[in-house]
């Protein structure tokens, strides 16, 4: 569809058409299950408002790295109160992050820049979670900060193994890129194992998918709910259990990762 990239006024089904193409919207692994459930839904009104404020794509990004982060850093604050504005505010990252490509295709400005701010937040967000519940789990509050332990160190760990995790991913495009392959086509069939028994723990882990305790929305809904614990209890037990069990499961969602890029065609 054609379109006046500066119109700041456009109707909200032309928008839509540009914006919010359903080839994009489609690609294997492009789109988090809420933003298909809703918030693609409420995402085309923000970017609609944003529109004329001359606000640029990456200037939409930088706005979704600082809300990610600060969510998270949200999460040592007392009783519910950091829990919340953490779930709260990774439904707004994932919303602008939805309203910054929509206001690029809408714009028709498009940059590797904006691909690579994209990437730091969500590397930045999704590694801040656990170190922040570490602090959580330690007793540690903004307002009143002490010496950290043990918990923050698991929690350091689990955002060292998500940042190896999420790595492991984008390494497969330098990979080709070094060796002067096409880009990988963002569909099932290439993230597939050849190896049989490889394949089989892959469709196991579909229907329990610990890896998403690692993304964002679902971190801090865990979040949620092990600080519900906490208030219940009258401890920081639950935030310490969670801590605890993300331990095991980020090293076997790295190491599956890992052996899942390396068994299927990504690197042919």
């Amino acid at each position: 569809m054609t379109h006046d990239p500066a119109d700041d006024h456009p109707r909200l089904a032309q928008l839509r058409a540009v914006a919010q193409p359903p080839e994009h919207i489609a690609r294997y692994n492009a789109e988090h299950w809420a933003g298909a459930l809703y918030i693609r839904h409420v995402s085309i009104y923000a970017t609609r408002a944003l529109l004329p404020t001359h606000i640029t794509p990456n200037g939409v990004t930088w706005l979704m790295i600082a809300v990610g982060v600060l969510g998270a850093l949200a999460l040592p604050l007392p009783g519910l109160w950091g829990p919340v504005i953490a779930v709260v505010a990774m439904q707004a990252q994932i919303l602008l992050d939805c309203s910054d490509g929509e206001v690029a295709r809408w714009r028709q400005r498009f940059s590797p820049a904006g691909i690579y701010l994209d990437r730091v937040g969500h590397y930045l967000t999704e590694a801040t979670i656990p170190f922040a519940l570490g602090l959580r789990a330690d007793g540690w509050t903004w307002d009143r900060p002490t010496e950290v332990g043990g918990w923050t160190v698991l929690g350091l760990i689990v955002a060292v193994l998500v940042l190896l995790n999420k790595a492991f991913t984008d390494l497969v495009h330098v990979a080709r890129a070094k060796t002067g392959r096409p880009m990988l086509e963002d569909v099932a069939e290439s993230a597939r194992s050849r190896v049989s028994g490889m394949a089989a723990i892959r469709r196991a882990f579909g229907y329990v998918p610990i890896f998403r305790a690692f993304i964002a929305v679902e971190a801090t809904l865990l979040a949620l709910a092990a600080g519900i614990v906490d208030v219940v209890a009258g401890s920081l037990v639950g935030t310490q259990w969670l801590v605890i069990v993300m331990v095991p499961l980020a090293v076997v969602t790295a190491v599956g990762h890992l052996l899942g890029v390396l068994t299927s065609s990504r690197l042919d």
